[in-house]
């Protein structure tokens, strides 16, 4: 008997109806006290060898719309490798419908908005980088559900760089992004991690946002609060995730702050600053622009024309991170962003935007970071 379910970590899909292979209909769930939903991810059991179309619809309220078309939806046999599964979005049909057509190659296949990054795996990666010599790991509070906060340390030097993801928890691809850029830190043979751990100290927080994590939200944390708009003014009981991070930054101070998430719609990998914030300098603009440069000549993954727009002079909107942080500490602060399609300038017909393209992104940022670190101060 063909089924769907999702009654695991991430898990985020409701069976409208599951009449056969052809007549498989779906929706998605809404974060807790919210109206944002996109994310999805679900277990396809008992058709293996058969032709399958699975419907989710009502995309059209969804929290970005222009994110459907030209889609296809992650898939899995084995929760290890992941692939694309062919997909056609119709904005007129249903309330805007996603439409999924495979076969699966075994008994159970998983499908997902993008490859999740599960709180066993990182628990697994924050024990396993924990381990390495000179690595010290804490955490900085706990989220409403009571979760952890991780902060990974590593590097002793006098700069204080700051990386930390999944602010909006359906962004699986920066914990994966994570997951590269640690590795790299920690490689005792890696002249781009020895360069940097002397020059610097690193505070990694792969991941703010466990609970909206487990849930299966895309956006928000157990209240419902986009924690991205929180950096003004958090508070403990609706946004502890980022007031513990922030009180442990004013205590670190910062020089170098990334924030890493995933697009929806833009199909590019690009980064946006803080231009707009009232007190700007024109040290901290040339200091992005060259890490943008260095960045764009490094991967071929990376460029610098497409993005969201620059906030106009003194109209930043302080409740976010990269703007907050580049006001209070005068730093160099960005938001990395990732598409969940593909990159349109170096398509992958097969995976598309992947885990493994993530990673290797997180270890081309170190590397670009090594060639300005120098003048953060």
């Amino acid at each position: 008997m063909i089924e769907v379910d999702a009654a695991f970590d991430s898990g985020n899909i409701v069976v409208r109806r599951c009449a056969g292979p052809d007549d498989i209909e779906l929706s998605i769930a809404k974060d807790a006290h919210s109206d944002f939903y996109q994310w999805f991810h679900f277990r396809l059991s008992g058709a293996k060898g058969v032709p399958c179309t699975i419907r989710i619809t009502g995309l059209a309220g969804s929290a970005y719309p222009g994110g459907w078309p030209n889609y296809r939806a992650a898939l899995s046999s084995d929760r290890v490798r992941w692939t694309r599964a062919d997909a056609s979005y119709d904005a007129a049909a249903g309330e805007g419908t996603l439409t999924i057509t495979l076969t699966p190659a075994g008994d159970s296949v998983w499908l997902a908005y993008f490859a999740p990054y599960s709180m066993e795996r990182h628990h697994d990666l924050v024990a396993r980088i924990a381990s390495e010599p000179g690595v010290r790991a804490d955490v900085l509070g706990r989220s409403l559900d009571g979760q952890s906060i991780d902060r990974l340390r590593i590097g002793e030097g006098p700069l204080q760089v700051w990386l930390y993801a999944r602010q909006h928890p359906g962004e699986s691809m920066a914990e994966w992004w994570m997951e590269g850029a640690l590795e790299r830190l920690v490689d005792a043979a890696d002249p781009v991690a020895r360069v940097l751990r002397a020059k610097a100290t690193f505070h990694v927080v792969p991941n703010m946002n466990p609970d909206g994590s487990r849930r299966g939200h895309l956006r928000t944390n157990a209240a419902g609060v986009n924690l991205n708009r929180e950096w003004a003014g958090p508070t403990a009981e609706k946004s502890p995730e980022v007031l513990c991070v922030l009180t442990a930054m004013q205590e670190t101070g910062v020089d170098f702050a990334m924030d890493v998430h995933g697009d929806e719609a833009i199909p590019q990998v690009f980064i946006a600053g803080f231009e707009g914030i009232p007190s700007i300098t024109e040290r901290q603009m040339a200091l992005l622009t060259d890490y943008k440069a260095r960045l764009e000549r490094l991967s071929a993954d990376f460029q610098t024309k497409v993005g969201y727009p620059p906030a106009p002079a003194g109209r930043a909107n302080l409740t976010m991170s990269t703007n907050a942080l580049a006001e209070r500490f005068g730093c160099l602060a960005m938001t990395l962003e990732m598409p969940f399609k593909d990159n349109d300038d170096l398509p992958d017909a097969v995976a598309g935007w992947s885990p493994e393209r993530s990673k290797a992104l997180g270890r081309d940022c170190l590397a670009a970071l090594v060639e300005v670190v120098g003048d953060l101060r």
